[in-house]
This record gives C-alpha cells, sequence and structure tokens, in this order.
C-alpha cells in the first residue's frame, strides 16, 4: 500500500538507511553490555553488574523503538548478525576486558551510537520528519548521559 505521510519515498529511504545504522550500533553495543553483564570481575563486580543490566535493559527497549520506527517509514529493519555486523560501527571486544577497560569500551560505544544518532539528523531536518527527530533527541540523551555516567565511575574521569 502506498504510504503518504508527507515525507517522499527517497527522503524516508535516506532515513530509514541511517536509522538501519543507529539499530546496529545499538544492537552491537547491547550485545557488548550484556557480554561485559556476564563477565565483569574485581572490586567493583557488584555495582558494575547492576550498572551493565540496567543499560543493557535500556538498549533492549530502545533497539525495538528505533526498528518500528524504521518500519513507519515504510522499510524493513535490519535484524541479523551479518546485517548488523555490515551496518555497525561499534567495535566488538577482544576478549574479556578487566572492569575498567569494559568502562572505556562502552564509553566508547555510547560516543559513538550518540555520533551515529548526531549524524541522521540532517536528513531527519530536511524531510521535517518530527517523529525521527524526536527519537534521535531521546537516544542522544540517554547515550550522553550514559557515558557520561559510565565515565565518572573511572579513576582518571575528569
Amino acid at each position: 500500500m502506498h504510504i503518504d505521510i508527507g515525507i517522499d519515498e527517497a527522503q524516508r529511504q535516506e532515513i530509514a538507511d541511517g536509522l538501519s545504522r543507529l539499530l546496529a550500533d545499538s544492537y552491537s553495543l547491547y550485545l557488548k553490555t550484556h557480554n561485559f553483564h556476564w563477565n565483569v570481575t574485581g572490586p567493583q563486580f557488584t555495582s558494575l553488574h547492576l550498572l551493565f543490566e540496567q543499560q543493557y535493559n535500556e538498549l533492549a527497549l530502545a533497539v525495538d523503538l528505533v526498528a518500528e520506527r524504521i518500519r513507519a517509514l515504510g522499510f524493513f529493519a535490519p535484524g541479523s548478525y551479518q546485517a548488523f555486523s555490515a551496518l555497525s560501527s561499534v567495535a566488538d571486544a577482544a576478549g574479556v576486558p578487566d572492569a575498567q577497560d569494559m568502562v572505556r569500551e562502552l564509553v566508547a560505544g555510547h560516543e559513538q551510537v550518540a555520533r551515529t544518532a548526531r549524524s541522521v539528523f540532517p536528513a531527519v531536518e530536511a524531510a521535517h520528519d518530527e517523529a525521527s527527530a524526536d527519537l534521535l533527541t531521546q537516544r542522544l540523551q540517554v547515550h550522553e548521559k550514559t557515558a557520561w555516567m559510565l565515565r565518572s565511575t573511572l579513576a582518571d574521569a575528569a
């Protein structure tokens, strides 16, 4: 059925492509955060284990919102490891880092997701797509706050 929401197909495609990168980054960060939740050790075990659980639960809800926005724009959301691997710019963890390096990697991951979200704004603004802009703004707030909170757990935080 034809989609007539006031955004032409080419603009919807460009936005959906950007949101697909955001979805891949978010899902990759979800996996990394869950992995670190399972495997963190050391003196901060309890606090980091619980913090990582809160963060992966938030990401699990977020990926659904991003995927559903892609669908609302009339496109299929990527949903396989292969697709996410091709689209994501969040680096995989090499092995099991120590707790402080886990935190550093998650800071970098949240900052990367924020940069990805921010990169979609020009297409969203050009199309006057307020719904996608709202989603991106909400995601930016979460990722920037989470990066700040994680940085604050580090001994070398500024």
